[in-house]
């Protein structure tokens, strides 16, 4: 095998670096389209900024996902928190900005521990569940929020800066989405819990009977989607400062695909939060690349929908030949042991 055979056969297998290869691809030809897309004075930080909300919700999506669940409710939460920080700084003008995030994180950690109750003590399907959630939490934000809309002039500014403030050119929420998602995929990869995640996805039968704690790490997946989709809304209200009854309508299914398409299997127990967070960029990247290509509106939501349908169909090919191949090792004839060599008869002199 050539080595740049083996080369495109690594890529192919590793999903993050696949997706990778296409993110950067699509942003070099954006760039040779209009340079103004990443060497404008916005562009690098748009590039940046744009897609830090739904990389902190593909990092919660991610660890439900894990688990052979889905939470449905993170668009929701986001704009219920985002609404709560707007109202709570209309009655406490000089709350600190550490103490509103602390709220936020607690609140979404709230609505996502909801979810996880009805679905580990209530046995009902978490894609029944939060499908349900989704619309309760919204129709309570519809209801709290009504005509009403919070405006910039009900925040602070020191608060409205976390949305335009630059570390070293790196706009600040992008940390904070960096720093949660390092945060949460070295506990995945590292912590027991996280590990027993995995190993409730790949096979939850097997995982109770080994003895593991599946109700309390189903529910913990659910708790911290919760606190991320929370802390997006923090995250939200500090960007925009103006915040309506449509706050995060419809991007809990942009959490989803950017977690599977950046390999998070949609049957559990295979994925990580680096691959969802590429996701997750390229995602917001194609949404403001492709109408500079060209591309209309319909094709750009066309676009999005195959790169899931792909991703989804990938998964399925990749895990029936490693089904297979396991199946084939299992039946596959094993050697004799070596008999030992008769030995020669003295015979008598």
């Amino acid at each position: 095998m050539s080595s740049a055979t083996r080369v495109l056969s690594h890529v192919v297998r590793s999903r993050e670096l696949a997706v990778a290869v296409v993110l950067v691809a699509l942003v070099v030809v954006t760039t040779l389209r209009n340079d103004n897309f990443l060497f404008s004075p916005d562009g690098w930080r748009n590039l940046l900024l744009n897609p830090s909300m739904l990389l902190i919700l593909a990092v919660g999506q991610t660890a439900v996902i894990i688990t052979r669940n889905v939470d449905l409710s993170v668009g929701s939460t986001l704009g219920l928190t985002a609404y709560a920080v707007g109202k709570l700084y209309t009655t406490y003008p000089d709350l600190p900005v550490v103490l509103v995030f602390l709220a936020g994180l607690v609140f979404g950690g709230l609505l996502g521990l909801v979810n996880g109750v009805l679905v580990t003590f209530g046995k009902v399907p978490a894609l029944v569940i939060t499908l349900g959630t989704l619309y309760i939490y919204r129709g309570i934000f519809l209801s709290w929020a009504g005509s009403d809309r919070i405006t910039a002039s009900d925040m602070p500014r020191d608060f409205l800066a976390l949305g335009t403030k630059q570390v070293l050119t790196i706009p600040v929420l992008t940390i904070i989405a960096l720093v949660v998602l390092a945060a949460v995929g070295y506990y995945l990869w590292t912590a027991r819990g996280g590990r027993e995640m995995y190993a409730i996805g790949s096979d939850p039968d097997a995982a109770v009977l080994y003895g593991l704690q599946t109700t309390k790490r189903v529910l913990s997946a659910f708790v911290l989607s919760g606190a991320l989709a929370g802390l997006a809304g923090v995250c939200y209200a500090a960007r925009y400062g103006s915040i309506s009854s449509g706050a995060g309508r419809d991007i809990e299914l942009q959490a989803v695909g950017a977690a599977v398409i950046g390999g998070v299997a949609i049957f559990g127990g295979v994925g990580t939060v680096w691959g969802a967070a590429i996701g997750a960029v390229l995602l917001t990247t194609i949404n403001s690349s492709l109408p500079i290509l060209g591309v209309s509106d319909f094709w750009q939501r066309a676009v999005v929908g195959a790169l899931i349908l792909a991703a989804v169909v990938l998964d399925r090919v990749l895990s029936a030949r490693q089904a297979k191949r396991l199946a084939a090792e299992r039946e596959a004839p094993t050697d004799p042991p070596p008999t030992a060599s008769p030995t020669r008869q003295e015979v008598p002199a």
